[in-house]
């Protein structure tokens, strides 16, 4: 049985490690000086470094991998069609900016499958099943929303209901691992409650990483260069690379909270225990895709069907099926059962997803599987993993990590409050970063402060009220 349901597709954007040169991307040499220096091309990159150029101010954009995009890329190759390893999804459909420049730069936008089925061992459920698994699904999310609300934050498994039966595994994965990269038990109730509805989605017809490295292939870059050292002083604000001194006025820094806190950077004056602390609270899940193109359609579905099953843990995962129309099939597999499958290869995530087709579609599956791949983005070692995901009492910390230090401004999705996880929050961080930077270089004029009204003179006494219904 077909069923849609709030929120399900929220979060998969799952990223992936094969550098490729965007379509029409211009490795630049670095030049030795620039208003503003941006490091990481991904959304968040992208969108500060376009906000600066309409400036017309000089921007540099740093990347360490070699290829825009960041955690949104689209391999057009491996199987002969688009393949977003990375971020799938947009959301907002009716205001949403990136849709709009998408159109404008020729691209499709569609809006995204909402139909899911469950499967209960080899057969789809039935209507009664269906109904038992949404009405679990409402208690567990109602449960976390109110634990979310309170003052003190606890885990959203602390808050799970503990009679939700056998659809206890399925609610688990669907809520956490599914849409945050994490176990329930590492999430706040009180971020997955402040996130933002997401309800509709969109899709890019040639790639959401297509999109984003289109929107990005005409700035300055400097490809396959990472930074360093980054000096912060009062009297300098110098970004250090293999290819030499960049000087800058400001700093937009937008790399992975796992990044920030890996130490790859070195900073001087080193970053604030605050920032770092809030980085490390708001750590990457792990979410990756495994892909199969499987001729022939032995597993009877539809076109862009997406299916979960009925399972006693997370060690599971979710099916995209015949996407667009065509032979290629993702299963994409998160939290620490993610974690561990990812870390023994690429070998056996592919054994993996063909053992789980078989065990819901019979043996056919795996037979008629004609090429595979699959993303590993714990090991991307310009990345480190999927989307930040705050632990319990760590909601917090993406307000902090707003907080500019000085010529330095951190952005990327671990920074937006609501739509953290998603490529909408990633490029809206960017843009306001950019627009606190080219405040403090004096390329932008502060907001106008909003006068206070003029104290209410007191009536005299005996004075005649106005006849207005206005005082």
């Amino acid at each position: 049985m077909t069923f849609t349901r709030r929120g399900f597709l929220a979060a998969s954007a799952a990223l992936a490690t094969t550098p490729m040169l965007g379509s029409g991307a211009r490795a630049a040499t670095a030049p030795r000086d620039a208003d503003i220096v941006v490091i990481g091309a991904g959304a968040a990159g992208i969108a500060a470094a376009r906000r600066v150029v309409a400036s017309n101010r000089k921007v540099l954009v740093l990347e360490a991998s070699g290829q825009l995009g960041g955690r949104c890329r689209t391999d057009p190759a491996t199987f002969g069609e688009p393949f977003d390893r990375g971020a799938r999804w947009l959301y907002n459909p009716d205001g949403n900016p990136l849709a709009k420049l998408a159109r404008a730069a020729g691209l499709d936008i569609m809006a995204a499958p909402v139909g899911h089925k469950i499967r209960v061992g080899r057969r789809n459920a039935r209507p009664g099943e269906t109904e038992q698994f949404l009405a679990a699904l409402v208690r567990a999310k109602r449960s976390i929303d109110d634990a979310g609300r309170g003052k003190l934050d606890t885990s959203c498994a602390a808050a799970l209901p503990k009679d939700l039966g056998d659809w206890t595994g399925t609610a688990d994965f669907v809520l956490g691992p599914a849409t945050t990269g994490k176990d329930l038990n590492e999430l706040s109730a009180m971020d997955k409650t402040r996130a933002q509805n997401r309800n509709a989605a969109l899709a890019c017809r040639q790639g959401l990483g297509t999109l984003v490295a289109k929107l990005g292939e005409q700035l300055p870059l400097a490809l396959s260069t990472p930074a360093t050292r980054i000096v912060w002083t009062n009297r300098e604000v110098v970004v250090e690379t293999a290819s030499g001194r960049i000087a800058a006025r400001a700093i937009i820094l937008t790399v992975s909270t796992n990044v920030l806190t890996s130490g790859m950077i070195k900073f001087t004056p080193e970053l604030p225990k605050r920032q770092l602390d809030a980085a490390a609270k708001l750590s990457l899940g792990s979410y990756d895709r495994i892909a199969l193109q499987i001729a022939g359609n032995p597993l009877g579905l539809s076109r862009d069907d997406l299916i979960i099953e009925q399972s006693s843990s997370t060690q599971t995962g979710l099916l995209f099926a015949n996407i667009g129309g065509s032979s290629l099939c993702t299963i994409d597999v998160g939290g620490s059962f993610g974690r561990d499958l990812s870390a023994q290869g690429e070998a056996a995530m592919v054994a993996f997803g063909k053992d789980w087709l078989t065990k819901l579609f019979g043996s056919d599956a795996a037979a008629a599987v004609k090429a595979s791949a699959a993303t590993r983005w714990n090991a991307a070692p310009t990345i480190l993993g999927a989307m930040s995901a705050a632990v319990p009492g760590g909601q917090g910390s993406r307000k902090i990590l707003t907080e500019p230090l000085g010529p330095l401004f951190l952005a990327g999705e671990a920074t937006h409050e609501t739509m953290w996880g998603t490529v909408d929050g990633a490029w809206e961080s960017g843009e306001r970063a950019a627009e606190a930077a080219l405040r403090r270089i004096g390329a932008l004029k502060e907001p106008e402060p909003v006068e206070a009204a003029e104290p209410r003179r007191p009536r005299r006494r005996g004075s005649i009220r106005s006849a207005s219904p206005i005082d």
